[in-house]
């Protein structure tokens, strides 16, 4: 699964990598991005502008936001026959803007060493995802939440974790962003393990297990873990 995420390029590099995404200004780098938060994603509504979105899905019929903390990940293998993500999955698609990700991988004592995966041109990418909207009882104010969709892991994440995000090569976001309804499959083809070559692992601090700890040291490779970092094959 994907539990934590960064998305640390600055409004320069974002504007830059996507071009054809539309950004207001206001991005801070992000170091530690996590569940409930408010996440940059895009979506498929034609107007390909990055806005802010909820982490964790809130299905639209839910009594309340808490089940939303539930629904951060949506493996892809059963997207067409769960409640909560069939029609999403039809109608409601997006991407979410990041440039790495973490892993927890246990360690021999039971303790769990955390790992952050990039790219290995550190460049920002998309993962897969899914959108809804939901209109809390008593107001008229609706809250816009995502989902970002996991499947297996490729033999490189396999050395921290059996699942990974479904990343989204640019030049398909047009056809994941397109506004028709899908078939349940029209677009598995997309939702399939990333490259193994293009990824590039290292451990960093236990202060990352925070979510309060939200800065540059969360993403420094950590001296305190005898474990060499994971590159490409």
């Amino acid at each position: 699964m994907c539990g934590r995420y960064t998305l640390t390029a600055d409004f320069p590099d974002l504007t830059q990598t996507f071009p054809h995404f539309s950004f207001s200004d206001d991005h801070s780098p992000r170091y530690n991005i996590s569940p409930t938060q408010s996440v940059l994603a895009v979506a498929n509504d034609g107007r390909y502008y990055v806005e802010n979105f909820r982490w964790g899905l809130i299905p639209y019929w839910a009594e309340s936001q808490s089940v939303g903390s539930r629904m951060i990940n949506a493996r892809s293998e059963t997207l067409a026959e769960k409640p909560s993500f069939k029609i999403p999955y039809q109608k409601q698609r997006c991407l979410i803007l990041a440039d790495g990700f973490y892993e927890w991988v246990k360690d021999k004592d039971g303790s769990k060493t955390p790992f952050y995966i990039h790219l290995s041109s550190n460049k920002v990418f998309t993962f897969a995802g899914l959108w809804e909207s939901w209109l809390p009882p008593n107001s008229n104010a609706k809250v816009k939440s995502c989902t970002i969709i996991n499947t297996r892991a490729n033999k490189f994440m396999s050395n921290l974790h059996h699942r990974m995000p479904v990343i989204i090569e640019k030049e398909n976001h047009d056809r994941w962003l397109s506004s028709r309804n899908c078939k349940p499959d029209d677009l598995v083809d997309l939702l399939t393990p990333y490259q193994d070559d293009d990824l590039v692992a290292y451990p960093v601090s236990k202060r990352v297990n925070s979510p309060r700890n939200d800065d540059l040291k969360c993403i420094k490779s950590s001296p305190e873990h005898n474990v060499q970092p994971l590159l490409p094959f």
